[in-house]
């Protein structure tokens, strides 16, 4: 089902969530928030409903412009306190992974466990922050501001996709388990680059919590042959959290990583 809740563009997979425990899936940058059939299928197999939530410039979800990851978690809180759901298991794939943790941070009370594929580590200022990124340009200008990384997104319109980015292991996923999810990226051509600039932007600038906040387990999950964030990120935020988890998948890029995602459930 789709509905606006907060003015927010929200997925869900029941009519009534009152009560129920969600998988609270953050999608990637960019993409539309729909319920990807993968993302749906391992929630049903934990007996898990889903809600999934288009960020600020992200399909029909209004812009915020300066926003932080904290503030779209600040957002999502009103949308599933509107649900009424009992608890959130909080899932993020790749520039979804700072939202997922950003919710156990600002609703500590639902927020149960927390699963990351591919998350970015918060931004230290350093070069080395960019190590192992086959396409870094886009991130490298919003490091420096917002007229920045627009005048890259004219240069480069709709951020160019590198190639060289994904492994055979991720074009093999997307040509079987996860094609909906380069459908659902080519889907969100249409609602313009906004909400892939403002994502970039809150990832570089302070998130708007601590590490130290995220109190709930945490599993991060990352191919060791990643190109997109590349592994160091993963490590960085095992140090950084109290109760984190790193699981190395040696075989697995960007997007392939995601076939864990039953699992790890």
């Amino acid at each position: 089902m789709r509905t606006t809740i907060a003015g927010l563009d929200v997925h869900t997979s029941h009519a009534d969530l009152s009560g129920r425990d969600v998988l609270l899936w953050h999608h990637g940058s960019p993409q539309t928030g729909a319920i990807l059939p993968p993302v749906q299928a391992a929630a049903d197999a934990r007996g898990l409903a889903v809600v999934s939530v288009a960020r600020p410039a992200y399909a029909l979800s209004p812009r915020v412009p300066g926003r932080t990851v904290a503030d779209v978690a600040a957002g999502l809180r009103s949308v599933v306190e509107a649900l009424g759901v009992a608890s959130i298991v909080s899932v993020g794939a790749s520039g979804g992974g700072p939202h997922a943790l950003a919710c156990a941070a600002v609703m500590p009370g639902l927020v149960r466990r927390v699963v990351t594929f591919a998350s970015p580590a918060p931004f230290d200022g350093r070069d080395q922050w960019f190590a192992g990124m086959q396409a870094p340009r886009a991130l490298r200008a919003a490091a420096e501001g917002e007229e920045a990384r627009r005048r890259f997104a004219e240069v480069d319109e709709f951020d160019e996709f590198d190639p060289d980015s994904f492994v055979d292991a991720d074009y093999a996923a997307l040509e079987g388990e996860w094609a909906s999810l380069g459908a659902d990226v080519g889907a969100s051509a249409a609602y313009g680059d906004d909400g892939l600039l403002d994502d970039d932007l809150a990832f570089v600038r302070p998130w708007g919590f601590a590490s130290a906040e995220v109190m709930a387990s945490v599993l991060l999950v990352q191919g060791e042959r990643d190109r997109v964030i590349p592994p160091h990120h993963a490590r960085l935020l095992a140090e950084a959290l109290p109760n984190a988890t790193l699981q190395l998948h040696p075989d697995d890029g960007h997007v392939s990583v995601l076939r864990h995602l039953a699992a790890v459930l």
